[in-house]
C-alpha cells in the first residue's frame, strides 16, 4: 500500500512472533513487518466507513412466542411396554443387528 498509515513497533512485532510461534531467525522480518503494517492499514481504511447500523439486522430473528410450549404427558407403564413387542427383555427392546462385522 502506498498510503501512509500506522506502523507497528518492534516490541509488538516480537510479541506477534511469539504468539504465532515463529522465530525471528526463520522469518524475514522486513517482509513480515511490511505485511503486518499493510494489515493494520486495511483496518484504518475500514474504520472510515459508517458501521452505526446494527449488523444483526441482516439475519432473521426468532421470538420465544413463536415456539411451542412443552406439555408433560404420562409415559407408558412397563406392562404396557412389554405388550408392544415380544422382543422385550430386561427393560430393553431386542432389535436386529444393524451394523455388520468389524463395526
Amino acid at each position: 500500500m502506498a498510503t501512509q498509515h500506522k506502523q507497528i513497533d518492534a516490541q509488538t512485532l516480537e510479541n506477534l512472533l511469539y504468539l504465532s510461534r515463529l522465530s525471528p531467525e526463520s522469518t524475514n522480518m522486513e517482509t513480515l513487518k511490511k505485511q503486518v503494517d499493510d494489515i493494520v492499514g486495511y483496518f484504518d481504511i475500514l474504520s472510515k466507513y459508517d458501521d452505526s447500523e446494527n449488523p444483526y439486522d441482516a439475519y432473521p430473528t426468532t421470538t420465544a412466542d413463536a415456539l411451542r410450549g412443552d406439555t408433560i404427558v404420562e409415559g407408558l407403564d412397563m406392562p404396557d411396554v412389554k405388550k408392544v413387542s415380544k422382543d422385550f427383555m430386561d427393560g430393553y427392546f431386542q432389535v436386529p443387528k444393524v451394523l455388520g462385522e468389524g463395526a
